[in-house]
């Protein structure tokens, strides 16, 4: 019996799909595509994004298909103006594991992710295209382009812009665009260049970027279109590829070869009214989307799932109630709404800045990109009983901790999983730890355990305290120690 069905087989469904069948529940994932996409598409990962993929089991293998340091080699009008690195002397901290972003394609993203998911049992069902779909209070029929049908309690939409699911529910999608491509895309070989760095020529002719990727011969090229005589802008190709790399660069040693992916991009911005309807759900990009400044893209589809997984698996497993599905909108539309404005003032500030010598792509660096901040302090899920710099709703930090042997660990190893974690600073909590239900795993944090203390540093602790941890690693409540009832009584008010 399918317990969830997911449309869209992107890196937002795939999340979703690993998060719901590590709890258990049956979930079937299906795509209208008759093969895996290749082409590259979305380039980088960003800290909290690695966090949520370490957490499912992820973090070795994405470590060792991608770069966290990439030079950034800036022109203008052809020249040479300078080199940067966004993340240059960034290192792991006490609370930050993954202090800058992961560059590699997003194709190996989702690779990795069909294989976390072929372990659980599950796999991708191409070639399988929803075209409509029946819901009532009790679950969703989804029909197929085939005849088939699907009977599940759920539906998750996560197929993308021109989402399928969100234009049969009639949910708005709010925004505008531009009807015009303003660039072009495309996946090339490249001879004449240093693969150790990511080119960007800018200029008066607008721009042109090329991109490696590591371990492979394949680079990433962004470039302003080419227009014809009618001053529109013409269709992809490989040979307008290297009319543009001689017009931008202005060098004739640049080869360009084997184009194994060619596409346009137009600047949409636009948010769906609600992510919700009954029991069918919004995600990812089929929710919202924006300019490409910042690399926001795939990693807010990622996030939207790592929200949702453990809210709709509580759910199934008779441990939150269907209210608890609500918080999902409360929490996630208002960041959705954050990415928008932050990209398109990024956006803006990369054109403003093309015609400077010596800007480049990090220009559209506005605001928070690497997702570490971004919290919930608004959702009726965060609770505060004491006052201190963490709050309810934060991003629970990592520390070094002790772990259940009294070996060192970290935070982070204790909260992967889909449990809750409660942590008890200071001998005044040890109570409150005994005696929990099964999905809340209890944690002592003691000033003996080795650590001197790291854990009352990362989360700002002076005295004794409680902290309750969700299982998307965001605060749920902060309470005194000995105030076992409020970590009892949050979880009634889960609706179980």
């Amino acid at each position: 019996m399918t317990t969830v069905v997911i449309a869209g087989a992107g890196p937002t469904g795939l999340t979703l799909a690993c998060g719901l069948a590590r709890q258990g529940v049956a979930v079937r994932v299906i795509d209208r595509a008759a093969e895996f996409p290749t082409g590259s598409r979305g380039k980088t990962l960003n800290p909290r994004s690695l966090e949520v993929l370490a957490d499912l089991g992820l973090g070795a293998a994405l470590a060792a298909g991608g770069r966290t340091h990439l030079p950034f080699h800036k022109y203008f009008d052809g020249e040479f103006v300078n080199e940067t690195e966004p993340f240059a002397g960034a290192v792991p901290t006490a609370t930050t594991p993954y202090p800058a972003s992961l560059w590699l394609p997003q194709t190996r993203v989702e690779r990795l992710l069909r294989e976390r998911l072929a372990g659980y049992g599950v796999r991708v069902e191409t070639a399988t295209e929803l075209a409509d779909l029946r819901q009532d209070g009790a679950g969703v029929e989804v029909h197929l382009a085939d005849g088939g049908r699907i009977t599940a309690e759920y539906l998750v939409a996560c197929d993308g812009g021109r989402s399928t699911v969100r234009g049969l529910l009639g949910i708005p999608f709010v925004g505008d665009g531009d009807p015009e491509p303003v660039m072009v895309c495309g996946d090339v070989e490249v001879e004449g260049l240093d693969p150790g760095a990511w080119h960007q020529w800018f200029g008066p002719k607008g721009a042109f970027m090329l991109c490696p990727f590591p371990g492979t011969r394949r680079w990433q090229l962004q470039s302003s279109p080419e227009t014809g005589a009618d001053g529109r802008p013409l269709a992809p190709s490989l040979e307008g590829f290297q009319r543009l790399a001689a017009l931008h660069t202005g060098r004739a040693d640049l080869r360009l070869s084997n184009a194994t992916w060619l596409s346009t991009w137009r600047v949409n911005v636009r948010m769906a009214e609600r992510y919700r309807e009954g029991r069918v759900l919004l995600a990812g990009d089929c929710a919202h989307v924006h300019p490409t400044a910042g690399g926001l893209g795939m990693n807010t589809g990622i996030q939207d799932a790592w929200n949702l997984a453990w809210k709709l698996g509580y759910v199934l497993r008779g441990l939150a109630g269907p209210a608890l599905l609500d918080s999902y909108q409360e929490e996630r539309l208002p960041i959705a709404a954050w990415t928008l404005d932050v990209t398109s003032a990024g956006m803006a500030a990369v054109m403003d800045g093309a015609a400077t010598p010596g800007v480049g792509v990090e220009a559209g660096g506005v605001g928070d990109h690497t997702g570490l901040a971004l919290g919930y302090r608004w959702s009726g899920l965060a609770v505060d009983r004491l006052s201190g710099p963490v709050r309810a709703g934060d991003r629970a930090p990592d520390s070094p901790c002790a772990g259940p042997e009294g070996a060192p660990a970290r935070l982070f190893e204790r909260f992967a999983g889909d449990h809750f974690t409660l942590l008890g600073f200071g001998p005044g909590a040890r109570a409150a730890l005994t005696g929990l239900p099964g999905h809340i795993r209890p944690v002592p944090l003691d000033d003996s355990d080795g650590t001197g203390g790291a854990a009352r540093r990362a989360y700002g602790i002076t005295g004794d305290a409680l902290v309750l941890v969700r299982p998307d690693n965001h605060i749920a409540l902060t309470a005194r120690p000995d105030d076992r009832a409020a970590v009892f009584g949050y979880l009634a008010g889960l609706g179980a």
